[in-house]
This record gives C-alpha cells, structure tokens and sequence, in this order.
C-alpha cells in the first residue's frame, strides 16, 4: 500500500472526527426559518419625468431580484436572530440627468395577514461613468423575532420589494396584466 494509501486510510475517521463537531448539537435542529418572499406586484420600480410614458422619459427602472435570508438563536431566549438581504437589478434611463438615484425599498415582517413592522430603505444608486446597468445587494437587515413552543420562525414572512406610489402600482398592473 501507498504511504498516501495509509494516510487517507488513517487520516479519513480523524477527518470525521473534526467535522462530527461542527453543526447543532446533539439531538438538537437549526431553528426554523422564517420565509423570506417578494412581492410580486410590488417587485419593479419603473420612474419617468413628468407625464410621459416613453422610452425617452424613462429615468429608472428597477427590479427585486432575491430576497436571501438567514436565521439563528437569538441573543435571549425567545428570541430567533434573523438576517435578510436584498438584490435590485437598477437601469439607467435616458431621462436621468444625474448619475445617482434613490429606490425605495421595503422590508416587513407578518404573521399570518398581519404587517407586525416595515422598515423603508432607501438605497441610494450610483452608476459609474460608461455604466446604465447594475445589481446592488443591500448590507444585511438584522430582525429579532419573538418566538415560543406555540410560535417558531416558519410563522413569520420576511417580505420585501418597492415602496410604490400609487400611479407605479397601476403601471405594474398594467404590464403584468393582473
């Protein structure tokens, strides 16, 4: 047998033995996670100047392209630490004078069909010179949520997307058909 035979051999179990203590503990589970989801109807962001609709009085347009999230015990019993990011896709139109844009951006958590918090994020956009196109993810959002036997962070939804006016609703509607 190959001396790098005989090291896998014996280097193999030991390897087992280090990871064996990585992870929960025993007869213990990573908590339950709440479920981080976009809205659909609020996940573009189209912006003109003025009251035209054409191309050439487009000054951005924006789109939620994940909402990623994690989760782990909180600080306090009780309590489940969760974190969540946000990545928008962000298009310079020809009607944007400057190079520098703010996207209005939300996170809200629920239980069941009740809003428990919302926070607004404004996320300024810089495009660098030559550049119409980019993806920005945002730093992470740190929630704490309550949780008990009754209660774990699969109740909670972790829902983001854009903070649209009324008039933005009606185009989304308008574009997606629903």
């Amino acid at each position: 047998m190959s001396r790098i035979g005989k090291v896998a051999r014996i280097g193999s179990p030991a390897l087992l033995l280090l990871l064996f203590g990585c992870g929960p503990g025993r007869n213990e589970f990573a908590p339950a996670c709440p479920v981080a989801q976009l809205v659909p109807a609020l996940a573009d962001l189209t912006r003109f100047n003025g009251a035209g609709r054409d191309l050439t009085d487009l000054v951005v347009q924006a789109r939620v392209v994940r909402v990623a999230g994690s989760c782990s015990p909180g600080s306090s019993a009780g309590t489940l630490a969760a974190s969540v990011s946000i990545s928008i896709d962000v298009r310079r139109g020809p009607a944007m004078l400057e190079r520098e844009a703010d996207v209005p951006v939300f996170v809200a958590v629920s239980k069941g069909n009740e809003v428990l918090d919302k926070q607004m994020l404004p996320v300024r956009v810089t495009f660098p010179p030559n550049v119409d196109r980019i993806t920005i993810t945002s730093k992470p959002i740190d929630l704490t949520l309550p949780v008990n036997e009754g209660v774990n962070g699969a109740s909670y939804r972790v829902i983001a997307g854009f903070q649209l006016t009324p008039e933005e609703m009606q185009l989304n509607k308008q574009s997606t058909g629903r």
